[in-house]
């Protein structure tokens, strides 16, 4: 009974090392764009903090409007344990298209309240000024990067996280190239465009990874983009989903938000510092997301299935891997410390900053791996509810208090971090007494 119930190491990883690779493309992104940016000639302490701002509020609302992909991988996931697949065949073109209305309006909303927006988030002078021009050419690619992670959620659901792979990693490695070629500039050929390069490199990218991902969703899915009406019976669920999800991530975003809006309240060079840590901290998320993506895939499937001591199973190997793998990133951090820093800047005030504070961030990332672990397999169950709960707990009762604490005691970074780890403790915990006392119930 109990190697039954035990999912293989192989099986795990021939979807996990697919979801990592395509999960760190994004983050991988971002990261490119801070180091480059941050080793460009003119004002790069200002780019940096600009691209930190104007990519934190792109993320906010990517991360927002992209929970409809969790929502399809779930319930996709779902009919697929059960056999049913064919019963949903209208509705992913159907949520395709209203995330995609819902992403051309917010990107013309927010393109008018651009500046007022980079404002709240203390911004001023040549970063707010950089900060705009960065958001108004990146944003373009907002439907783009909506549709992909909506056709990304397919393929989970599916059972397939190589095609995602394939996609994710042309799309970084043409990013990559083309911010060298935009950023610096070709002598002779290009100009150097700086900040806003590195925004165009995005948008190309994001372009190429749209049309190869309808591509791939046409030919290696049943699905089609064929919009039908009326509305599939699962869209009012897949909505409700996506709902509270999204409460969840505006409840995550405005913890982030804080942050930046704190850091840059202390000063440009604080802001440029948490910038690289930030994206460092969301590197390794997504690092490790992807056994988070394997416990959404699977236990979205076992539901399906009804098997739930396998759910059980699964969540204590996932948790295993993620641990190791975020003890060996840890090490690898404490090693190569001082180069990390350097590699995104070569302002000896910002690395101050940053060293000061690295420390936090890499001794987070065992929570980290346990809390993503949960978040996976709660978002596989469709477990909304339980999701946004955790975080507005998190957020209100955790971070944002712990944050004015440390804030009206001057610890500036500090404060941002130890409240960073207050409110992922927080998340980890809640989940996994949760998950226990659901166990209990169907175990007895």
């Amino acid at each position: 009974m109990k190697k039954s119930l035990k999912i293989s190491f192989k099986e795990i990883n021939k979807l996990a090392i697919p979801a990592i690779i395509s999960g760190i493309a994004e983050p991988l992104l971002s990261i490119t764009d801070t180091a480059i940016v941050g080793n460009i000639q003119i004002n790069p302490t200002e780019a940096l903090a600009a691209v930190g701002i104007a990519g934190s509020f792109i993320s906010a609302i990517v991360w927002i409007l992209a929970q409809t992909r969790s929502a399809i991988s779930a319930i996709i996931a779902q009919y697929f344990g059960a056999n049913k697949i064919h019963e949903i065949i209208k509705l992913p073109a159907q949520i395709i298209f209203i995330n995609l209305l819902l992403s051309v309006f917010i990107y013309f909303v927010t393109l008018f309240f651009v500046r007022e927006i980079f404002s709240l988030y203390n911004a001023t002078g040549l970063v707010l000024e950089q900060s705009v021009s960065y958001y108004k050419i990146r944003a373009l690619g907002l439907p783009l990067t909506l549709f992909i992670f909506s056709i990304f959620g397919i393929f989970r659901g599916m059972q397939n996280t190589f095609w995602p792979m394939v996609i994710s990693i042309i799309g970084a490695v043409l990013n990559v190239g083309l911010d060298f070629i935009l950023i610096f500039g070709i002598e002779g050929f290009i100009p150097a465009y700086h900040v806003e390069g590195a925004a165009w490199a995005s948008v190309i990218a994001q372009a190429v990874m749209a049309i190869l991902a309808l591509v791939l969703m046409l030919k290696k899915t049943p699905f089609h983009l064929k919009i039908s009406f009326p509305f599939h019976p699962e869209i009012k669920r897949l909505l409700s989903l996506s709902f509270n999800l999204i409460i969840r991530t505006i409840a995550l975003n405005i913890a982030l938000y804080m942050a930046n809006a704190y850091a840059t309240k202390y000063g440009t060079n604080y802001i440029a510092a948490q910038t690289i840590a930030f994206q460092i901290w969301l590197f390794f998320a997504f690092f490790i997301d992807g056994y988070s993506s394997v416990g959404n895939i699977l236990s979205g499937k076992l539901l399906g299935e009804k098997n739930y001591p396998k759910i059980w199973q699964l969540s204590k190997q996932l948790n295993k891997y993620t641990l190791i793998i975020s003890l060996i990133l840890g090490a690898l951090c404490f090693a190569f410390y001082l180069p990390i820093g350097k590699l995104f800047t070569k302002e000896t005030e910002v690395l101050s900053l940053f060293y000061s504070i690295f420390w936090i961030v890499i001794l987070m990332q065992p929570i980290n791996a346990i809390t993503f672990v949960f978040d996976g397999i709660f978002k596989g169950m469709a477990e909304a509810v339980t999701l946004r709960n955790t975080l507005l707990i998190a957020t209100f009762l955790g971070f944002i208090p712990t944050l004015l604490i440390g804030d009206y005691f001057d610890l500036k970074l500090y404060a941002i971090w130890i409240a960073f780890t207050i409110w992922m403790i927080l998340r980890g915990g809640i989940l996994v007494v949760v998950f226990k006392r659901k166990n209990h119930k169907i175990s007895h």
